[in-house]
């Protein structure tokens, strides 16, 4: 059985993440969603990996939603077979619902997303797993801190684990990673990634996404001006006083 090659810069980094907030225990059953991008990809090999060496036994399986609308994921599955993931493909009616649902011209992002997610976590509780796997990095938690507060007017980010509304626990591990270790995982191996060409967004008439676009242009922008400000970013996501802001509940009074 083959098995892909880890930086142990990625390795270490996903590893502590893990570790620290206990995203994985003993006797977990855990569905990850495998898009085919970078970032699911990334994932599914960091848990094969932690198959392997942890010192606990869990079981993951990747899970594909298909949006019904004639993708073609046969290279996933073989991607798979090959490393000795177990996986499946789901196949959903989500594009036909966005035909009736999404406005000409609308945002589309949200929408997509919110199908997936539901889809992905009707399968975990239909099939026993206790456990979601999102493959998000620093990168996406950074763009989401500043959305949030310039968008939406609210400090908020993505947290490494979380408990859903229906009992799942939705883990990130990969959330202290930098986008480009990914990409550069990806290219170490000569994987085939997935980009926006199965997006089902292509086929409607809708905005781009600019708001995230504008985020990853602000990081982009702001690592040129001072080249560690994702390490000093990260570092504030660690050291939050919460006190300091104009919140009376948690003013230390």
């Amino acid at each position: 059985m083959k098995r892909a090659e880890i930086s142990k810069k990625l390795l270490k980094q996903a590893a502590r993440t893990t570790v620290e907030f206990r995203l994985v225990g003993e006797g977990d059953r855990i569905l990850v969603g495998l898009s085919g991008g970078k970032d699911s990809l990334t994932l599914v090999h960091f848990l094969k990996h932690l198959e392997r060496v942890a010192p606990y036994n869990f079981t993951f399986k990747a899970l594909t939603i298909s949006y019904g609308m004639g993708e073609e994921y046969s290279f996933l599955t073989d991607h798979c077979r090959e490393y000795g993931i177990d996986h499946e493909v789901y196949e959903t009616d989500i594009f036909q619902i966005a035909q009736e649902k999404i406005r000409q011209n609308s945002s589309y992002c949200s929408f997509f997303s919110r199908m997936r997610r539901g889809a992905l976590y009707t399968y975990a509780l239909d099939h026993g797993f206790n456990k979601v796997a999102l493959g998000h990095h620093l990168d996406d938690a950074i763009e989401s801190f500043f959305m949030n507060m310039l968008y939406n007017g609210a400090l908020r980010s993505m947290p490494p684990i979380y408990r859903s509304s229906k009992g799942l626990y939705v883990i990130r591990p990969l959330i202290e990673v930098r986008e480009r270790q990914l990409a550069g995982f990806v290219k170490r191996n000569n994987f085939r990634a997935v980009g926006d060409e199965l997006c089902p967004a292509l086929r409607f008439d809708v905005k781009e996404p600019y708001v995230r676009e504008n985020m990853k242009e602000f990081l982009r922008e702001l690592e040129g001006r001072f080249p560690d400000a994702v390490k000093y970013i990260r570092a504030s996501f660690r050291h939050i006083h919460d006190d300091t802001f104009l919140d009376r509940e948690r003013l230390s009074i």
